[in-house]
């Protein structure tokens, strides 16, 4: 078993965090395609839930969005729509969400993004005491207060878990 380097060199978004002043811890894990957020809560041996996935998504006029969910929910589209409000979301193609964060997929963090876009974060991701995100690599996650979300991005709570 190969061992890895728990620091990761700066991203984007562990600049934003440290200019902000944010502790966090740093999770290296090795990246599958595919293997998504239980992938990485195996590797790393936390629980799936909370394990925050960074979602791009878009509203009918195509202007972009972050959504923030537990790694094992779904989000509800209709019920996000209704909420923001807006008359549809949908999830970003790859290549259009890349081009908003400035992160490949499979490595989108909330922080450090390239275009400014309203967060929306699922509320019960709030109530937990340490959250695992990505910080803008695929393989690397970052262990932050989940605080962090709504002090420093603005995030907006929303229930939308499906």
């Amino acid at each position: 078993m190969s061992k890895k380097s728990t620091h990761v060199s700066e991203t984007p978004a562990t600049q934003q965090l440290k200019r902000a002043g944010i502790a966090f811890s740093e999770h290296v894990y090795d990246y599958v395609e595919h293997g998504g957020t239980a992938e990485s809560a195996r590797q790393l041996g936390v629980d799936e839930h909370v394990v925050v996935k960074t979602l791009v998504m878009q509203d009918e006029k195509a202007e972009p969005l972050i959504v923030l969910m537990h790694g094992d929910c779904s989000v509800s589209l209709k019920e996000l729509a209704r909420q923001i409000p807006c008359k549809k979301v949908e999830p970003c193609k790859p290549e259009v969400a890349q081009r908003h964060s400035g992160y490949q997929v499979g490595g989108t963090s909330p922080f450090g993004v390239r275009k400014a876009m309203p967060v929306f974060v699922e509320a019960t991701i709030l109530a937990l005491p340490k959250i695992c995100i990505n910080g803008g690599r695929r393989g690397y996650l970052v262990g932050i207060a989940p605080q962090v979300l709504t002090e420093l991005l603005g995030a907006r709570p929303v229930q939308c878990a499906n």
